[in-house]
């Protein structure tokens, strides 16, 4: 990868294709999470998914970045960024451990809409009229996801909901230390951290017994596609506007609900389906209305 990042709109084709693959990668991390989720302890497949992410960075970035990656001016920021991403990482594979991925998925779409409703406040942006209007629209269609009825674990979502609170925290994170620090820095560093705090963690939380074979290799597979994922995301918006982007990112939410379908049989019920479109519309006009603003970086990624 080029250390010199081309003009922002100059592949924007490309740019768009790279996401399309990168939130499916991001999709099939989230499906293997929810698999080894039923059988292995969830500290276990999180620190599995940090510690492949930075064995790669390691192996495939090191050589060529060097000190680059680990290169920062506000090493303590960069830490408190990390550990709320891992705590997001542990909530969502806790909550797809007792939920179905479309609609765990959903919640955490409505991290881009907490960081607009608190961006006013901690980073001094103008929010207007219509992004607060999204913001509500996308808590209705959390709610219509989350189904009062009782169709839905409502400790799942709870889970999803902290992982999408500590994902808008990681995002405002993300706000600030952009300006000044490499992506692939910030990419580091969140692998770094999280592999380093949950290895202390683990004997605490996992005594055995070790995988076999077929779980490992779901593992590294884990830790394969989000750090594949992470790199295309980056090369994507090198190679394209995020104002462009930044509405393509929900279509994650239809490549969760395919593999949802595809491999767990599930399905959401219409009214998660109707959730589901509120919340990506509630996304797509945040994303549009901010178009004449700063964006604020990665608001729809999933963590990794």
């Amino acid at each position: 990868m080029s250390s010199v990042a081309p003009q922002a709109n100059e592949h924007p084709l490309r740019g768009i294709a790279l996401l399309v693959i990168a939130v499916l990668f991001f999709v099939l991390l989230d499906s293997t999470s929810k698999h080894l989720s039923q059988q292995w302890p969830v500290s276990l497949v999180v620190w599995i998914r940090y510690a492949v992410h930075l064995l790669l960075m390691v192996l495939l970035l090191a050589p060529r970045h060097g000190l680059r990656l680990v290169s920062t001016r506000r090493p303590r920021l960069q830490i408190v960024r990390a550990g709320c991403l891992l705590i997001t990482s542990w909530f969502i594979v806790a909550a797809l451990q007792r939920m179905p991925l479309a609609e765990t998925t959903a919640i955490m779409f409505s991290a881009p809409l907490m960081v607009t409703a608190m961006a006013g406040r901690l980073l001094g942006e103008q929010v207007g009229r219509v992004r607060w209007a999204a913001v509500v629209l996308g808590f209705m269609g959390v709610i219509l996801v989350a189904q009062p009825t009782g169709d839905i674990d409502l400790y799942g979502v709870l889970l999803a909901l902290c992982a999408a609170t500590g994902f808008a925290a990681y995002q405002l994170l993300t706000r600030l230390l952009s300006p000044t620090e490499r992506p692939l820095t910030l990419l580091f560093w969140t692998a770094l951290v999280g592999t380093v705090l949950m290895s202390f963690a683990l004997p605490w939380a996992w005594h055995g017994p070790t995988p076999d074979a077929w779980s490992a290799a779901q593992m590294v597979a884990m830790g394969v596609f989000g750090g594949t994922g992470h790199l295309l995301l980056i090369q994507a918006f090198r190679l394209a506007p995020a104002s462009t982007l930044s509405p393509i990112l929900y279509i994650q939410l239809a490549w969760a609900t395919l593999l949802g379908w595809v491999f767990f049989g599930q399905l959401p019920a219409w009214t998660g389906l109707i959730g589901i479109l509120i919340i990506a519309s509630a996304g797509v006009m945040t994303a549009l209305a901010s178009r004449r603003k700063t964006p604020i970086q990665g608001t729809a990624k999933t963590p990794g």
